[in-house]
């Protein structure tokens, strides 16, 4: 059997396996899509069923969350906790709270968290969590109650040496304070690193809140310095405006870019002149309002409430809101518009239909897996500190945060040339970050 039909049998059994799941469908046909010139090098990747073993879950717990809302109604959420892979070291992977959460959706994050961790060179397995709760709209005590209800079942589940969450959508600080405080109830112990994302006064990390932005800034200014330039002058767009697509534009702007657009669920706005930070962290942090607000202090700034944000001409676009909201249609909008690099900052924005536009046009083009690593990296961090009960600065935090994008963007680009597809940053990071838990799973035996 050619490597080509050993590769679509192994994903076709993996599809129907997990029926109903079309974002872990989509996650793993772009890392099966890798696996064939891999097969071809190493052929013995394909023994002791070690792909179809990456595939599956080691541990799915779902649970059930009852609550009690302010009037006193019962009200009950489905929780969901995927271990995936811990053959280099305690899950990792954050929480989603929203009302999209699912078993499908939790896999497809959690099968992507595997390979970024495995990237960053840092000692993480993939895993990922969440619920189907919407915090939106809800008070202070019920979201507090919530979380107490949520982590009253995980408890059992985590720990520093077995499995750290953190936030991701609807789980920022807040949410993290109130389900490291349960925690601590529950087990009686100060665990401070069963947890990632905790504020500063109580075990948290400088950068923490900044990372996955940040990150996915050092990221492409990698990939620009690569083709022999950089992000001094270029226009940005930002799809988003919440924590990732926040920090984004501030580390664009601070290397020499002019994030120009961003968005929320309401529309998308456009500042020619540069995009006020304060006043979107104002809006968005301080008020939690929408981003039309900011047209009420900037009139030169245009608001649309119907369209796409990737109508707007940029040299480099940073998809940093939610999966799948670059399509085909965007993604030539884009080309046509003279876009130079794409780096997703959320996870799994593009679509695979859009990647193919971007890779036949030749625009560099960089899956989450590695550019938007720079979240969990700095998780990591926060368990490295937690772990010898130390606290760094914000500069040499933001300092070991660049050097691992530029060295995850160093990895991705050498496994391309390696496998004979030079500066293409999909294969060079699937493969990647496949051979390191490939080799590792192979080491530690048929588990």
């Amino acid at each position: 059997m050619s490597t080509r039909d050993q590769v679509a049998e192994i994903y076709e059994q993996v599809r129907l396996r997990n029926a109903g799941e079309p974002e872990f469908h989509q996650a793993a046909a772009e890392v099966f899509e890798s696996l064939q010139v891999v097969l071809d090098h190493h052929p013995h990747y394909a023994d002791s069923g070690l792909i179809e073993r990456l595939c599956e879950p080691e541990r799915q717990i779902i649970f059930r969350v009852p609550w009690v809302d302010d009037s006193g109604n019962v009200h009950v959420n489905r929780g969901f906790r995927v271990q995936y892979n811990s053959v280099l070291g305690p899950y990792k992977g954050g929480l989603r709270f929203h009302p999209s959460v699912n078993l499908g959706i939790v896999k497809f994050l959690g099968f992507e968290q595997i390979f970024k961790n495995a990237l960053t060179g840092l000692p993480i397995g993939g895993g990922k969590g969440g619920s189907d709760f919407d915090p939106k709209g809800r008070s202070e005590a019920e979201i507090m109650r919530f979380c107490q209800s949520f982590m009253t079942e995980l408890h059992r589940h985590i720990g520093e040496y077995t499995d750290v969450p953190a936030g991701d959508i609807g789980v920022g600080g807040r949410e993290i304070g109130y389900l490291f405080g349960q925690y601590k109830r529950l087990t009686n112990s100060y665990e401070s690193g069963v947890l990632t994302g905790k504020g500063l006064t109580w075990g948290g990390s400088q950068v923490r809140r900044e990372a996955t932005g940040y990150g996915v800034a050092y990221f492409v200014a990698e990939m620009l310095k690569a083709a022999n330039s950089s992000l001094g002058g270029k226009t940005v767009v930002v799809s988003g405006s919440g924590n990732v697509a926040i920090y984004a534009i501030e580390k664009v702007h601070q290397l020499g870019g002019i994030a120009i657009a961003s968005s929320d669920s309401s529309g998308y706005l456009v500042d020619e002149k540069g995009i006020d930070l304060e006043l979107l962290k104002e809006i968005k942090e301080v008020r939690r309002g929408r981003i039309s607000e900011y047209t009420d202090t900037v009139p030169h700034a245009r608001f649309v409430p119907n369209g796409s944000i990737w109508d707007v001409p940029c040299d480099v676009a940073l998809p940093c809101a939610t999966q799948n909201e670059l399509d085909e249609a965007a993604a030539k909008t884009l080309v046509a518009n003279g876009v130079q690099a794409v780096a997703e900052g959320a996870n799994m924005p593009t679509t695979p239909q859009g990647v193919q536009v971007f890779r036949d046009a030749a625009v560099a083009f960089a899956p989450g897996k590695a550019a938007n690593a720079g979240g969990v990296a700095t998780s990591a961090l926060e368990m490295q500190q937690n772990a010898s009960r130390d606290s760094w600065g914000f500069e040499y935090t933001d300092e070991r945060l660049a050097g691992i994008m530029r060295g995850i963007h160093e990895r991705t680009v050498a496994t391309a040339a390696e496998y004979g597809m030079p500066g293409d940053y999909v294969h060079g990071a699937n493969i990647a970050g496949f051979v390191k838990v490939a080799d590792a799973m192979i080491s530690l035996g048929v588990i």
